[in-house]
């Protein structure tokens, strides 16, 4: 069967490989990018596979004409793939409301609102799937992406709820979270405006970290996890809702694992000996 997917974020990195995966295996897909000059090469390279559509995802208007898009050349939709998003590094002191907002705009309110879009054509038709690029930050906290951290939580918890409201549906959801990959998310990430220096060591490992994942051999090829992602929407039968990508993100999650268990035992015995108030008297009438 060949499957139709709509695809976000395919300009570079996980989503230019994930587009090439997709039609190196005869599927077809429409691919997003907020310049269509973005997505030439790639497109360019599969003519009548892969449909390039221009997208800035936190405009309304430009998520409706995408999907709008998808079903005149390809009658339909059955993978939505919301992969697109943006990083921005800054302690939470640092980060201004604005900042916060346009960095969810990106990571939920967008895949919010192109998932809300999808889903009438999936329950018409019977089945789908929606995919949700998350991180490792979507399960633990790395000081200096507090809005980052903040919005891939958020989009983890969605897709969760999402999950139970769809399945009886025939409609499955996959949050994927991929660990360390060679892509241009640790160059592109941005800087909040304020910087105060007294956050420089708390943060700073962070930022290195990140800024040099591009050049790190250590780190994942986009073309994995384009094979992983393939693997978990033709796999037959109940998939897990969360899945992790690369041998990094499940020694990452193990360690996260131990130290939420930890954490409960620890908060167990904190309250274990609370004694609740004793009532206040009843006011005099």
């Amino acid at each position: 069967m060949v499957r139709r997917w709509l695809i976000t974020g395919c300009s570079s990195g996980l989503g230019e490989a994930l587009a090439t995966a997709v039609a190196r295996s005869g599927d077809v897909a429409v691919v997003t990018a907020r310049r269509s000059a973005d997505l030439e090469r790639t497109a360019g390279a599969w003519p009548g596979l892969l449909h390039p559509v221009p997208l800035e995802l936190r405009d309304a208007a430009g998520c409706e004409d995408a999907v709008r898009t998808a079903v005149e050349r390809m009658g339909g939709i059955d993978v939505l793939v919301n992969n697109a998003g943006a990083g921005l590094f800054g302690a939470a002191e640092e980060v201004t409301d604005a900042e916060v907002r346009d960095q969810l705009e990106t990571l939920v309110v967008g895949p919010w609102r192109l998932a809300r879009l999808v889903l009438p054509l999936m329950r018409a038709q019977g089945h789908g799937h929606i995919v949700n690029v998350s991180s490792l930050a979507g399960r633990m906290a790395f000081p200096g992406l507090s809005a980052y951290v903040a919005g891939k939580y958020a989009l983890e918890g969605m897709s969760q709820a999402m999950a139970a409201e769809v399945a009886p549906l025939g409609i499955r959801v996959t949050v994927v979270e991929p660990g360390g990959f060679a892509t241009r998310y640790g160059t592109a990430l941005a800087e909040s405006a304020r910087r105060l220096p007294a956050y420089a060591a708390s943060t700073a490992a962070t930022l290195d970290g990140v800024r040099g994942m591009a050049d790190d051999d250590a780190t994942g090829r986009p073309g994995d996890f384009a094979a992983q992602v393939l693997a978990v929407v033709a796999a037959d039968g109940p998939t897990p809702l969360r899945v992790p990508v690369g041998d990094d993100a499940y020694a990452y999650l193990d360690i996260v694992e131990q130290a939420s268990r930890e954490e409960l035992a620890a908060a167990r015995a904190l309250t274990a000996g609370c004694v609740p108030p004793a009532p206040l008297p009843s006011p005099a009438v």
